[in-house]
């Protein structure tokens, strides 16, 4: 039986890409166990996003991609825990798909828990962040280092898919009602990009070739896939505090 009792999805917030307009909600996702672990995957964009949008993205260069539509302190990581009764104390593991900006920012926020991100992420001196930007300092906590695919507990299983990074990580949760979810991140950020292409991937090979081992995961597992940044799918996903068991 998969010891993943719940998966709620995080609204760490709105985002709108210059080069094509399309809105992109920023996701974060909390796994609970049978036994009683807070499982968070990401952490959002950094706080200061919530103080000022516009003087943070300045700030970050961040305006040559796109901006920011919306962002409050309710889309931080304590404001989506508070929705299901939690604080950022109550989570035992920050598993990591990347450290980029909308993924990293909240990485101090959890001393108590144990980081879980892929060796070849954790290899850079600063968080990747954005176009090389790396203000955000690596906290020291407890860290476990993924080096291949393999199962973090009973009913999730980290994926090692690089390519959009270097060491970005995917999981595949298994939940009691709900079937078999693939949290893939931005190894497909969206669907179109399995056509269009990878652009702007660090290793447009290892992206395609980390798509297509995602894909037929998916097929084989009967999956329902959650990609990083599908602007279709993320206004029907139910956020928190519903979610899916």
């Amino acid at each position: 039986m998969a010891t993943a009792k719940r998966l709620y999805v995080l609204d760490f917030g709105l985002f709108q890409v210059h080069e094509n307009g399309r809105i992109i909600g920023i996701p974060g996702y909390l796994i609970q166990t049978h036994d009683g672990q807070n499982i968070l995957v990401d952490t959002g964009f950094p706080a200061k996003y919530a103080d000022d949008a516009e003087r943070a993205t300045l700030e970050d260069g961040l305006e040559i991609f796109g901006r920011v539509l919306r962002l409050t302190y309710d889309n931080l990581p304590a404001g989506q825990l508070a929705k299901i009764g939690l604080t950022p104390a109550d989570v035992d593991m920050l598993v990591m798909t990347h450290s980029d900006i909308d993924h990293v920012g909240g990485i101090g926020e959890f001393p108590q828990a144990t980081i879980v991100i892929h060796a070849d992420e954790r290899a850079y001196e600063r968080p990747r962040y954005w176009h090389g930007r790396s203000p955000i300092t690596w906290p020291d906590n407890s860290t476990q280092l993924i080096y291949e695919d393999g199962q973090l507990c009973p009913g999730i299983t980290l994926l090692s898919t690089p390519g959009h990074a270097p060491g970005h990580l995917s999981l595949l949760v298994r939940l009691p009602e709900t079937g078999n979810v693939l949290l893939i991140g931005d190894a497909i950020s969206r669907p179109s990009e399995l056509q269009e292409g990878f652009g702007g991937a660090w290793n447009y090979n290892l992206a395609r070739a980390s798509a297509d081992k995602l894909m037929a995961i998916a097929q084989r597992e009967n999956a329902f896939v959650s990609c990083g940044h599908c602007s279709g799918s993320w206004p029907q996903l139910k956020k928190a505090p519903e979610f899916y068991g």
